[in-house]
C-alpha cells in the first residue's frame, strides 16, 4: 500500500479489495462508494450485482425463490467479484456467514466489519421497506437475533470500525484511519 497525503489524490493504493461487512442498514453501500472514490478503487454493492445477475430484486428472490436460492446466487456473485480487479465491494448482511464466501474474502479482501448500535440500524432500515427479514417483524427484535448470530463471524474481520450514528463522512474517516493501521501492522506498505 502506497500513502499519499495530498487531498485530491487516493490515501492508500490497495493490491486487494476491500470488503464491508455488517448488518443491514449499517452503511456498507453509502460508505463504501465514498471509499472507493477516495482510493480510486472502482465499487461493487454485491446485492446489487446478485439483482443484475437474476434480473429481479432481493425482495422478489426472497419472495419467489426462497432464502437458499438467493445465498446460492450470493455465493456466485462473491467469486466473481473476488476473484477479478481490487475493488472496494459492499457485502450483504448475511454474505460473510456463507463458509465458503468468507473463505474467499479472508483469501482475496481485506474486510472490514462496520459496527453500530442497533437502535441507530433500526432508524436507518426503517426508511425504507426493501428488507426481506425484516418484513411484517419487529425491526430491533429482528436485528438482536442477527447481531447475536452475526457478530462472533464479522469479528473475525480483518479490521473493525465503529460507525455509530454519525455522519457517513465520519465513517469513512474512521475506516480510513482503521484501515492505514492495518496497513502498518501488516506491514503492506
Amino acid at each position: 500500500m502506497n500513502c499519499d497525503a495530498s487531498s485530491d489524490s487516493p490515501i492508500l493504493k490497495l493490491n486487494r479489495t476491500i470488503a464491508l461487512v455488517g448488518l443491514m442498514g449499517v452503511g456498507k453501500s453509502t460508505v463504501g462508494r465514498r471509499l472507493a472514490t477516495r482510493l480510486g478503487l472502482p465499487f461493487a454493492d454485491g446485492d446489487h450485482e446478485i439483482e443484475s445477475a437474476a434480473g429481479m430484486s432481493v425482495s422478489e428472490i426472497f419472495a419467489t425463490r426462497g432464502e437458499a436460492d438467493f445465498r446460492a446466487g450470493e455465493v456466485r456473485v462473491m467469486k466473481r467479484l473476488l476473484e477479478g480487479p481490487p475493488i472496494v465491494l459492499a457485502t450483504g448482511g448475511g454474505a460473510m456467514m456463507n463458509d465458503e464466501t468468507r473463505a474467499m474474502l479472508k483469501q482475496n479482501a481485506v474486510t472490514v466489519w462496520m459496527r453500530a448500535d442497533l437502535h441507530v440500524i433500526a432508524e436507518r432500515v426503517a426508511r425504507r421497506d426493501t428488507r426481506p427479514l425484516l418484513r411484517g417483524r419487529d425491526t430491533i427484535k429482528v436485528l438482536t437475533e442477527l447481531s447475536e448470530k452475526r457478530y462472533p463471524v464479522y469479528a473475525e474481520a480483518d479490521v473493525t470500525v465503529d460507525v455509530g450514528g454519525g455522519s457517513h463522512g465520519v465513517a469513512l474517516e474512521a475506516m480510513l484511519t482503521e484501515l492505514e493501521k492495518y496497513a502498518r501492522e501488516q506491514g503492506v506498505r
